[in-house]
């Protein structure tokens, strides 16, 4: 039996018995008594900008409602692995943050465990604020796809993956900063002549994989991007845009571009190191921005995305969700409308984040308006990749496993390819989302 179908028939049975009045049951919950608290749970860092704007909206939302809001931490791989359990359970959070895409929000939609928050977007106007292909990480159909209809979370930020540039170093080396993918190799040689090694890459965690996504990001057209994230069609494994990615990730191994000790990294290893100012070019996530900010003291240095590429690997951030087991829908809707406000919005910006609904006229710090312009520039052409794990849940571990295994020479590009087409395949066909 397929996984979706086999959770959903024990979690419908699990749940026969109980009657929901949410929002998302047909009308707005009315609460008899004003609970002292909402429950929010949440895996970002204390020192993200949108936590931290998470935070003051919730001491703005208990000056007004004398709610309090009881924040608790939570791993990625908690919510990731477990949350089909918990969200089926009396221990369900009225808020959670969750991971956007098919194999994540998508499928917790479809199994009936994430409130239907259409009625709190027509309340609020939420879609006259997270609009274009923001919303469609917002969005998902009956199967939980992505760009759907019907509204499972609310985004309150972006972010995509950038290259940071450490300017000291090009001009200790006295190579120019690159403008186009050419100019971004022949940079990476030169500091391989001088002895240095270009780019700091985790394959650990998902540092190589993101690097390996923007590459496709830089021949893949709409409709691979589509294919691959929505199954408009089935994916073409020959497609020029997955070769000349793995090819020249591999490429850039054998050339020494990439230490292949990055087996052995993990994401906090390599942001580190460029914080230290040991690696001239480091491609991240712009979740780090506010980070460097902060922390780089000892260099000058810059950002954009990777040259050539026609797509921003990235998306919305995280999604706010209320489970439809929550018991203080309305509260938790009126708290994620205050996120969504001008004044968090501004405030995302303000620590170094990407708003959806600031003024970035607003944004005095050159850096972080040069990142919120670069980011809408791509949304506003429709021109996002996402992440390449999305379509299905197998596959934030299945591609960095095979992409570990390109990195240790153990597999080929195309021995990698094709692990990646397994994964892909068997991993969408459990989903049960195609006809």
């Amino acid at each position: 039996m397929r996984i979706k179908k086999a959770l959903a028939t024990l979690l419908v049975a699990a749940s026969a018995v109980t009657a929901l009045t949410g929002c998302g049951g047909g009308g707005e919950q009315k609460d008899d008594k004003k609970p002292e608290s909402i429950s929010f749970w949440y895996y970002d860092k204390d020192t993200a900008a949108q936590t931290m704007a998470w935070r003051e909206a919730a001491a703005d939302f208990t000056k007004k409602t004398g709610v309090k809001v009881k924040f608790e931490v939570k791993s990625f791989a908690q919510i990731a692995q477990n949350s089909s359990q918990f969200l089926n359970s009396d221990q369900a959070p009225d808020i959670m943050e969750s991971n956007r895409g098919n194999g994540s929000a998508g499928m917790l939609s479809s199994m009936g465990l994430l409130t239907d928050l259409g009625p709190y977007v027509e309340k609020y106007g939420w879609d006259k604020k997270v609009t274009e292909a923001d919303a469609s990480m917002a969005k998902y159909d009956e199967k939980g796809v992505m760009g759907g209809d019907t509204w499972y979370g609310a985004p309150n930020y972006a972010e995509y993956q950038r290259v940071y540039y450490n300017k000291d170093m090009f001009a200790k080396y006295n190579i120019k900063e690159p403008t186009t993918l050419a100019e971004f190799e022949d940079a990476c040689q030169k500091f391989k002549d001088a002895g240095v090694t270009p780019i700091a890459a985790d394959a650990g965690e998902f540092g190589v994989l993101w690097l390996w996504w923007q590459l496709v990001s830089t021949k893949a057209d709409k409709s691979f991007i589509q294919d691959w994230q929505m199954y408009k069609h089935e994916v073409n494994w020959k497609d020029e845009s997955l070769t000349y990615a793995t090819k020249t990730l591999n490429d850039w191994l054998d050339k020494g571009y990439i230490s292949r000790n990055a087996t052995g990294l993990k994401a906090e290893d390599t942001t580190t190191s460029f914080i230290k100012g040991e690696y001239p070019i480091y491609q991240t996530g712009t979740w780090n921005q506010g980070r460097f900010v902060d922390q780089i003291k000892g260099f000058e240095w810059d950002a954009s995305i990777l040259p050539g590429s026609k797509f921003a690997q990235g998306c919305t951030g995280n999604l706010l969700t209320i489970p439809e087991k929550s018991k203080n829908k309305d509260l938790a809707a009126q708290l994620i409308d205050m996120v969504l406000s001008k004044k968090e919005q501004n405030g995302i910006a303000k620590h170094g984040g990407i708003p959806l609904a600031a003024d970035n006229d607003s944004i005095d710090n050159p850096k972080n308006k040069a990142m919120a312009e670069e980011y809408a520039k791509f949304s506003k052409e429709n021109a996002l990749s996402y992440y390449p794990d999305y379509p299905a849940s197998n596959l934030t571990d299945a591609i960095p496993a095979a992409l570990q295994e390109l990195v240790n020479g153990t597999k080929t590009p195309d021995q990698t390819l094709e692990a990646i087409k397994d994964a892909y395949t068997s991993g969408v066909k459990d989903m049960d989302v195609k006809d």
